[in-house]
């Protein structure tokens, strides 16, 4: 509104005008979010410092600066929401949301209903303290089974630690749900 700041922290309304060199400065974007088919191979941050391709530098020309919410894996695969609202990203991925992560899991090893029953409590491992998980076994195919997991935590690999104190290696994860949103085919 024609005044020159000294401060960074002024209240600005809606109704006022900012400009920074005479160029007013941009409205902000409407808050967006995408559903994204992470594949495996792709690191979920902007930028690699080993070099590593990462889900960022694969997605579509035009979009804007876009935040994941949450992360998957260099080796997991699956949904990954992106959106460019941080604080948006920010409230989803909390386990305050209450929203359950589904996953798809392969492991390595024999795998019965029962083995399954220490996951319902919840477990300790390594000194962290994991959520409960429901997980079903869908089927047996050999020395691997295939696993439905879901949870409301994702805490840092959460899935590949849980089953590997499980004595089951993880071959393959993928993320089918988080919240309300669906991998889709």
């Amino acid at each position: 509104d024609g005044r020159v700041l000294e401060s960074p922290a002024v209240n600005v309304s809606a109704h006022q005008t900012v400009t920074v060199d005479g160029e007013p400065l941009g409205t902000a974007e409407p808050t967006r979010l995408w559903r994204y088919h992470k594949p495996p191979g792709l690191v979920c941050s902007h930028h690699d410092p080993q070099g590593r391709p990462t889900v960022f530098e694969r997605l579509p020309e035009g979009l804007p600066r876009v935040l994941s919410v949450g992360r998957l894996d260099l080796n997991s695969e699956g949904l990954l929401l992106l959106t460019n609202d941080g604080g948006l990203a920010r409230r989803l991925e909390l386990p305050a949301t209450g929203w359950i992560r589904r996953y798809r899991v392969r492991v390595h090893g024999r795998v019965a209903e029962r083995d399954l029953a220490p996951l319902t409590g919840g477990l300790t491992v390594e000194g962290v303290r994991y959520g409960p998980v429901r997980a079903r076994l869908d089927r047996q195919q050999g020395g691997n089974a295939w696993l439905t997991l879901s949870l409301t935590e994702g805490k840092n690999r959460e899935v590949r630690k849980l089953m590997a104190h499980l004595g089951w290696p993880v071959s393959r994860l993928i993320r089918l749900a988080f919240g309300p949103f669906q991998l889709g085919s």
